[in-house]
């Protein structure tokens, strides 16, 4: 079991020492969260909290992700940083693939590709892409983030995407992991078929097995049960020694962790000492425990 810590929209200043606290106490991965913009005007709804509502994203600092990931691979040796997650058709393929191995180049491998759509149709406007289709054009931009991270020449001609014959270097020696977010039927397809792995996003923890018994079919079902496959979650019984051996018999590979609610509209009032202070005491009481069973 390994154990992802997140928190989001915090001071951008706490970020270093923050990773540097977190991997000296024990942790796998640093969670690296993403949003472009802030629509003034909207009608969308949130999927993840209870009432719909975006507001809590209102003036809260979002450092772009491959940036901060590469800042942070900086000051740490060990700790992975994962996208949770990286919404892809809002982007360019051939620059997302560019950015994202060159951050894995210079973390020497530590970086982990969370992907997903954002739910938000004011994203898709406000950087040119379109809204329909948008997951079919993801699962194309996944093949192509795979074939530009081998280094060798590679050409792809699909319903949305038209990439010549074309390299990248540097790439890492390993492949970036990427891995599928959502709980959606499609969302599940597209991580049983194209992905490295699934990370689930909260919400009712009764969903949780269906999803994996759904993933577990569709992996069947692509002939690809036999291949190493990633499953992250955010679930309760990630904050006890014997719920994540539960966890882990249901095949979890990484539970995500947090100490404070990113969903309310008020200021982040911890201060860096507290939010180290709460990572540290995690750590010793599950972390470590469930690292030495």
């Amino acid at each position: 079991m390994r154990f992802s810590y997140a928190d989001a929209m915090i001071d951008p200043s706490f970020y270093v020492p923050l990773a540097q606290a977190i991997e000296d106490a024990g942790y796998d991965s640093f969670v690296v969260p993403d949003s472009i913009i802030y629509p003034r005007e909207s009608d969308t709804l949130y999927p993840y909290t209870e009432d719909g509502t975006r507001e809590f994203l209102e003036d809260k600092p979002m450092v772009e992700p491959f940036t901060l990931a590469a800042a942070l691979g900086a000051v740490t040796e060990r700790l992975r940083f994962t996208t949770f997650v990286l919404k892809l058709p809002v982007r360019l393929p051939v620059i997302v693939a560019k950015e994202a191995t060159s951050v894995a180049v210079l973390t020497g491998g530590r970086l982990a590709l969370g992907v997903g759509l954002s739910p938000w149709p004011e994203d898709y406007t406000a950087t040119g892409q379109e809204w329909r289709r948008r997951g079919r054009r993801m699962d194309e931009m996944i093949e192509i983030l795979r074939g530009l991270g081998t280094g060798d020449w590679f050409e792809y001609h699909g319903e949305f995407y038209d990439v010549p014959a074309i390299k990248m270097c540097p790439v890492p020696a390993e492949p970036v992991p990427i891995l599928v977010g959502g709980h959606a039927d499609a969302a599940l397809h597209r991580a049983a078929r194209l992905a490295d792995g699934w990370m689930h996003a909260g919400g009712d923890p009764g969903e949780l097995d269906d999803c994996l018994e759904r993933i577990a079919e569709l992996r069947e079902d692509y002939g690809r049960a036999d291949q190493p496959f990633e499953i992250h979650v955010i679930h309760g019984d990630g904050f006890s020694p014997d719920g994540c051996k539960r966890l882990e018999e249901r095949g979890i590979t990484d539970v995500i962790v947090g100490f404070r609610n990113p969903y309310t509209t008020e200021p982040d009032t911890q201060t860096l000492q507290e939010k180290i202070d709460l990572a540290r005491a995690f750590a010793e009481h599950v972390v470590w425990k469930v690292k030495e069973s």
